[in-house]
């Protein structure tokens, strides 16, 4: 992660004093246990806590540490005992680094996923906001890039508000797999900790206990996690090139907010450009690059090796702190799109009423055309509109009641009535309902 992509708030949980933190805090925790049961005296189990939430802990002094023994969780509890006095022989009593480690993990997993909740709860508000806005906007739709027939803009924002809804969803399970907490001891069989310690430092933590921790939580719950957020990453780049794709100069229905004073270009002052849609497509590369890592993270040797640790290490934060930029950034960009409706009917009308063609198709069959003489009829009247040069106004309409077979069918009110755009719309609040709800959707 750098500076230019990182938000202070999720930098903040993965930082190395946020860390160290977690760790004495886990630590504390366990020696609370163990003073309940007995196993250390509770006045140390005290003292640890009175000194340790007091303490700041020196990260250049436990990196110096660590040049020497080579061992990051020595290197902590020996920086600790250097503050703590005579009770820091009752730290880490029955336990082994993974349960420090990879508790203080999950800890640092669900406060990074509280943050990005967050970061989609403010997607989701813009999305419904500007889906109202324009939930009658009339716009046209494209298969292929081509196109097709008439949406609304509004219903483009419906669809990216239920999509990150599920991403809501999704991210929520995810939060639940990597939540738990791992206080076993060696291989996890609990032959030098009383299991009770786990519980209680897994409440403590806000976390649950591992079912079966093998002496290090297992990687399918963060491999789950970071495929979550690999998804997340692909629906924004889903919505980020419709913006950058209806911001082409050819097409301009809708761009990103130019601030005064902004530039484009270094060489063209003209120039207004979809940079944010283009960074945060470029995010989601970076994110979704960081799922197969994860995926391979399962398979470890036996009960545990650290092949996963120095993936996570740099993942964990790469990937919730880039998230997290990449989901403020497009929830600024949907509250400050530029729409342009005007633009859109000028668009929607560019093919002389085309859009329309599977309208007469349909009223051509209920008027006892077979589906087959039908679509000839269409088509070969909407070839000869879309083959011309200049204004098409109108045209696709004049040669239908021009055409002695479609004639023949259909008066000129009915195919005129074929041409009434508001009609592609009149299911819009069934629509807005299903995404919104009932009462929502008014």
């Amino acid at each position: 992660m750098i500076p230019r992509y990182s938000r202070p708030e999720m930098s903040a949980v993965w930082s190395a004093e946020t860390r160290f933190r977690i760790w004495f805090e886990i630590e504390a925790h366990a020696a609370s246990a163990q003073a309940n049961l007995g196993v250390i005296p509770k006045d140390a189990a005290e003292k640890i806590w009175e000194n340790g939430s007091k303490a700041t802990f020196d990260v250049a002094r436990i990196e110096e540490i660590e040049a020497e023994v080579k061992h990051d969780v020595i290197a902590f509890l020996t920086h600790l005992a250097e503050f703590l006095g005579p009770e820091s022989r009752f730290v880490h009593q029955g336990m082994t680094s993974s349960d420090m480690v990879d508790t203080a993990f999950s800890v640092q997993l669900t406060r990074a996923a509280d943050l990005l909740l967050a970061d989609l709860d403010d997607l989701l508000a813009a999305l419904r906001k500007r889906a109202f806005e324009h939930k009658t906007t009339l716009t046209i739709g494209r298969s292929h890039g081509i196109h097709a027939e008439p949406t609304s803009f509004g219903i483009k924002l419906a669809q990216a508000f239920s999509e990150f809804s599920r991403a809501r969803k999704r991210l929520e399970a995810a939060r639940a797999e990597v939540a738990v907490c791992q206080i076993s001891g060696p291989v996890g069989t609990f032959a030098t900790i009383d299991p009770s310690v786990e519980a209680y430092v897994a409440e403590k933590m806000g976390l649950a206990p591992e079912p079966v921790s093998s002496q290090i939580i297992p990687r399918d719950r963060h491999a789950m996690f970071f495929a979550t957020l690999g998804v997340i990453a692909s629906s924004m780049e889903r919505l980020a090139i419709e913006i950058r794709h209806l911001q082409r100069t050819e097409v301009l229905e809708a761009e990103e907010y130019f601030s005064a004073g902004q530039k484009g270009s270094s060489s063209m002052p003209h120039k207004r450009n979809p940079v944010a849609s283009e960074n945060i497509t470029g995010q989601a590369r970076l994110v979704r690059g960081m799922v197969t890592p994860a995926l391979e993270n399962v398979a470890l040797w036996h009960e545990r090796d650290i092949s996963h640790s120095s993936v996570e290490r740099m993942i964990g934060p790469d990937a919730t702190v880039t998230l997290d930029y990449a989901l403020h950034r497009l929830t600024g960009l949907i509250e400050n799109l530029v729409v342009y409706p005007e633009t859109m009917r000028a668009n929607l009308e560019m093919l002389g009423g085309l859009h329309n063609s599977q309208r007469v198709l349909l009223a051509l069959t209920q008027a006892g055309l077979s589906r087959e003489a039908a679509y000839k009829a269409v088509q070969r009247n909407a070839m000869q509109v879309w083959q011309m040069q200049g204004d098409r106004t109108g045209k696709f309409a004049e040669l239908l009641k021009a055409d002695p077979e479609v004639g023949a069918a259909l008066t000129s009110a009915q195919i005129d009535e074929m041409f009434n755009d508001a009609d592609h719309l009149k299911h819009v609040d069934t629509i807005f309902e299903r995404v919104f709800g009932a009462e929502r959707a008014k």
